[in-house]
């Protein structure tokens, strides 16, 4: 027990560390080079690249996702699946319709830093997304059958996209600012939308290691975590609003990142084998990792163009998860 704890701890470690080289180097990639980096203590306007754009933008990166892998850490947990992750119970997509929503009735844009406008914008997608979860939740009739389950979220992300979509149609003013965080970017965030998320991160992330043991009692099956004297209905209301939250927070602020949620707490599971007390703060650090590092290549592939660091996400998460599923087939099948 005490080598996988000081493991946990040598992997949290390592992750943060990483995480903040990435962060030096992500305050200093873009279509200048390092230059402005390295002219920021003697030219104001350096200073002001770097202090009010890059830095603001590669922190914003780590927190959406962090916030994004400690949703795919609970999700997992909750539904005792390894595959889901907030897209696949349709949260993600009740999210986009929240700001989608938000944008078409108030005219308000992602561009914007105004603190009540993130704000707005957070609560939009934290509902849409609630409202998501349950409906799957409604439509599968509780999480007993995973089969059922992830039907359910595949067929509500399905129709609240449609809706988001005669929406988007309806309002053209909306298309472009649409488009963009449908595509997923981390551009336009500022030091107003680090601070919403990294506020609703700790309270995520707090609220996440207090349930940790229902998560384990989960794991271990129905029965088993009942045998506990766990309430587990008001449980499991409080890791779907934990899971909603997240995941409203981040996708209200970069829109749309593919597999960051699912692809985190794999990669923890592959270093360490812990419980969900450790798995979710890891988690967190190895998404921040993951997306933070995404968002730095998609903007050092192609200066001093870039590419939009969610379409970058999809095609590593989903080669990862080709891999996962190739290595585990040749072992005997997927567990």
């Amino acid at each position: 027990m005490k080598s996988e704890q000081r493991r946990a701890l040598g992997l949290g470690v390592a992750l943060l560390v990483l995480g903040g080289i990435v962060l030096v180097v992500g305050a200093g990639v873009g279509s200048t080079g390092f230059e402005s980096l390295f002219a920021a203590w003697r030219d104001p306007v350096a200073m002001q690249i770097v202090g009010d754009i890059r830095l603001p933008r590669t922190l914003g990166a780590w927190l959406a996702g962090a916030l994004l892998g400690l949703a795919g850490a609970v999700a997992q947990g909750l539904f005792r699946n390894p595959l889901a992750d907030p897209y696949l119970l349709g949260s993600a997509s009740g999210a986009s319709l929240g700001v989608g929503v938000a944008l078409w009735m108030f005219g308000a844009s992602p561009a914007s830093t105004q603190w009540v406008v993130r704000l707005g914008m957070t609560g939009a997608a934290f509902v849409g997304a609630v409202v998501a979860v349950m409906l799957t939740l409604l439509l599968a009739r509780g999480v007993q059958q995973t089969l059922r389950l992830l039907l359910a979220g595949v067929i509500v992300g399905v129709v609240l996209g449609a809706v988001k979509d005669l929406i988007t149609i309806a309002s053209a003013d909306i298309l472009q600012a649409m488009q963009g965080f449908m595509l997923g970017s981390t551009g336009l965030v500022g030091w107003s939308a680090c601070a919403v998320m990294g506020a609703l991160g700790i309270v995520c992330l707090l609220l996440g290691w207090a349930l940790a043991p229902v998560l384990d009692g989960l794991a271990l099956g129905e029965s088993t975590a009942s045998s506990l004297g766990l309430p587990l209905g008001a449980m499991r209301a409080a890791l779907v609003a934990v899971l909603a939250l997240a995941t409203g927070a981040a996708v209200a602020q970069t829109g749309l990142i593919a597999f960051v949620g699912l692809a985190a707490p794999h990669l923890v599971r592959s270093a360490v084998k812990t419980t969900h007390a450790r798995l979710i703060p890891l988690s967190s650090a190895m998404g921040g990792l993951l997306l933070m590092t995404a968002d730095l290549l998609a903007r050092w592939l192609v200066a001093p163009q870039e590419l939009p660091v969610g379409v970058l996400t999809a095609v590593l998460g989903g080669s990862y998860l080709l891999w996962l599923m190739h290595r585990r087939g040749a072992r005997g099948g997927l567990r």
